[in-house]
């Protein structure tokens, strides 16, 4: 295989820029080659391809900005890093894309916006504004501010979020790695290089192994994931070296650079992208046999007749995760009643709703249209 068919046919892409491609490894923003891959972007955006950038930078940055050869691990550290590094970060990509006439907006996004049904919606709203305008939204965590996105969150994850928002064709994640290999190639000389696989295989977790460098949060098995996240709404996703001389003008003629992941199926409607992408589950249905059955092969509601036990504490609305009696994960979905509630009515049939609790909202615990198979 000589060329792809998935990029050139692309009209609208989330690229993701690591830390240490952005700043040089730690040694502050790495202005000329931002402008390199800010020329090939606003190249895709003349030939009509709708871009959303997601930038990681703003802890490295900061900590350039403020002399720290260290990450620190002080939660406040970490923030006041973030706020110094945005300012650079930000105006470096405005002055860069300025330079070929294309306007860019910051967007701050913490994964809790993109699990809130309403302002997941609104910030949909706004990208899709903003690539009809002919923008280019550069995308960050917010940092400053959000303590556990710090803590746990990585950009390679949101750059696939975003990819579920906008409904992206692919998802483009720069590295300082040529892409995934087989083996650590660090380690293993005789290491091949994994040029196109299905973002599902769960042998690409053995190969991704390792962890993040001094810099970043998301490391090759971050990436594999994110992979899969985007997969869920039919994107692709390409993990490629940034440093790769013209790599997203070259991914874009369909040459064979870095790892292509693929998804399993097509795209599914926009209320299960949205489904698919939350991270956060606010409580637990264990489900008898029967019901693992019915939401598996027949495409059907969760009934309260089908819960054996109720975990967590949520609220009707909330996203739940549906696990069979070995834990394993089965469904997703917004929980019709609340954690009380779901326990009372659990392993009653749908016409006893009204009886145990002296009131029906649902029939359902979970309605299909609401639930997403994963």
């Amino acid at each position: 295989m000589t060329e792809r068919a998935q990029l050139p046919q692309a009209r609208r892409l989330v690229v993701k820029i690591g830390s240490a491609l952005l700043t040089n490894d730690g040694r502050g923003l790495d202005v000329p080659a931002l402008g390199l891959w800010v020329d090939q972007m606003a190249a895709l955006v003349k030939q009509g391809v709708e871009l959303v950038v997601v930038s990681s930078g703003s802890v490295a940055e900061g900590m350039s900005r403020l002399g720290w050869k260290k990450r620190p691990e002080k939660l406040h550290e970490l923030q006041a890093a973030a706020a110094v590094g945005q300012m650079g970060l930000v105006q470096t990509w405005e002055a860069e894309f300025k330079r070929h006439g294309i306007h860019t907006a910051q967007i701050l996004l913490t994964h809790d916006d993109l699990s809130d049904r309403k302002r997941y919606l609104n910030g949909r709203s706004t990208l899709r504004a903003l690539l009809d305008f002919g923008v280019v939204p550069i995308v960050n965590e917010n940092d400053t501010v959000v303590t556990d996105e710090i803590r746990f969150g990585d950009n390679d994850t949101l750059g696939a979020l975003v990819a579920n928002v906008v409904e992206a064709d692919g998802l483009i994640i720069l590295t300082d790695q040529l892409g995934l290999f087989d083996k650590d190639p660090r380690k293993n000389p005789d290491a091949r290089l994994v040029t196109e696989g299905l973002a599902g295989d769960r042998e690409l977790d053995e190969m991704a192994g390792g962890s993040a460098g001094a810099l970043g949060r998301g490391g090759m098995q971050t990436k594999v994931r994110a992979a899969r996240l985007a997969a869920r709404s039919g994107a692709f996703t390409v993990i490629a070296g940034g440093r790769e001389e013209g790599v997203l003008a070259r991914l874009r003629r369909g040459d064979v650079l870095g790892t292509l992941l693929l998804p399993e199926q097509g795209r599914i409607a926009a209320r299960k992208q949205w489904l698919a992408s939350h991270l956060q589950t606010r409580g637990k249905l264990t489900l008898d046999d029967g019901a693992v059955k019915v939401l598996r092969q027949g495409g059907r509601s969760l009934l309260p007749v089908g819960v054996k036990g109720v975990a967590g504490q949520f609220r009707r609305g909330e996203m739940v995760s549906c696990v069979d009696q070995k834990g394993c994960e089965v469904a997703r979905g917004l929980a019709n009643y609340d954690a009380v509630e779901a326990r009372a009515i659990a392993g009653h049939s749908s016409s006893s709703i009204a009886e145990v609790l002296g009131y029906i909202s649902d029939e359902e615990m979970i309605h299909r249209d609401n639930m997403v198979i994963v």
